[in-house]
């Protein structure tokens, strides 16, 4: 399936327009599954690095079923840029603070919602805004839907750094935040599961790490620093990554997977990849020398996605068309978003 899908990719991604066309191109198991979806569906935390194109991918995979599927994008919106390019492809807006009761009142009533909010960096600077923004409004938003299926995106830093020849954290590891964003990240869980078991509201919990896109991730940071001759630190030796349109999808398909109580699962990519491994890599495509710093650590925050996978099936964007898409992106000056995913931090601190 993975080579099939495969060679429907292009060999290179040239503007973001494209890149959009790709990253919301819906496959027909996501088109099958929409069909049974209620209007209208709400999307929170819409306006983040991930919410855009999950809801054009929602659009464009229920006007694919013949399915009027209205698709409601939820935030606050601070910029007016991502809300004018929603709703010029078909997604209804709705401009909302979670954090207030009197303002997530006014949203529609929904049977399914999909929770993409978070705060991870400034944490350091600015805990108590972190705390509130990952458990007030998880809490807030419970409440509202308790009548709804919920899908909360969650991180793996709810997890430990592991042993790399233990393959990843899985979903029955007791929960060992380090640092007070893990710990909020896994407090929004709680809540959620309160909820949820108050109420029999049905939730799943996807914990995910990293989605890539070309404008952010941790690929796009690695390739950056290869093609800037900087040296590429391997102490945080190992990571796993997703292609952000197969996180989205998977995201739309979990759905059905919600249950009271909250199931778990992890969303990444299914292969732990080498750092030292992928900037060699990109060192090839860039035709760039690599310097290498440090040593590998015998741990690393990596999930083992085994249990949605064997649901859901493995996503189909291969390594390989990421890591030449990313090459080419940083060699061609593509836009990037500045929002460094601080990967290789091992202290907890963002």
């Amino acid at each position: 399936m993975i080579s099939t899908i495969a060679a429907e990719l292009p060999d290179r991604i040239e503007s973001e327009d494209q890149l959009d066309e790709v990253m919301t191109r819906p496959r027909s198991c996501l088109i099958e599954s929409v069909k049974s979806l209620q209007s209208p569906l709400l999307i929170l935390g819409a306006a983040g690095k991930m919410g855009p194109s999950l809801a054009v991918l929602l659009r464009r995979a229920a006007d694919a079923a013949g399915h009027q599927l209205e698709i409601v994008a939820v935030s606050r919106f601070s910029s007016n840029d991502a809300r004018h390019w929603l709703e010029t492809r078909g997604v209804r807006t709705f401009a909302c603070d979670l954090l207030e009761r009197e303002s997530l009142a006014k949203l529609p009533d929904s049977a399914n919602v999909l929770y993409l909010v978070g705060l991870k960096f400034g944490t350091a600077q600015n805990p108590s805004l972190t705390w509130a923004a990952n458990t007030l409004a998880p809490s807030h938003v419970a409440e509202r839907f308790s009548k709804a299926r919920i899908v909360a995106l969650s991180t793996g830093n709810v997890y430990p750094l592991t042993p790399i020849a233990r393959g990843g954290s899985v979903e029955t590891d007791a929960l060992a935040p380090l640092g007070e964003y893990a710990n909020a990240a896994v407090a929004r869980e709680r809540l959620f599961e309160f909820h949820s078991r108050k109420n029999g509201t049905p939730v799943a919990v996807l914990r995910l790490n990293y989605a890539v896109d070309l404008r952010y991730g941790v690929l796009l940071e690695i390739a950056q620093k290869v093609w800037a001759n900087q040296t590429v630190d391997v102490t945080m030796g190992y990571l796993n990554c997703i292609w952000q349109g197969d996180a989205n999808e998977m995201i739309v398909r979990a759905l059905p997977l919600s249950a009271s109580p909250p199931s778990a699962f992890n969303l990444t990519g299914a292969k732990l990849l080498s750092v030292r491994d992928l900037a060699q890599r990109f060192g090839q495509l860039m035709n760039q020398p690599v310097t290498i710093t440090g040593a590998e650590a015998d741990t690393a925050l990596l999930s083992n996605p085994s249990r949605l996978f064997g649901i859901l099936g493995e996503p189909p964007t291969s390594l390989e068309a990421m890591l030449r898409w990313v090459a080419r992106w940083v060699m061609e000056d593509g836009r990037t978003l500045g929002k460094p995913t601080r990967f290789e931090v091992r202290n907890g601190k963002f």
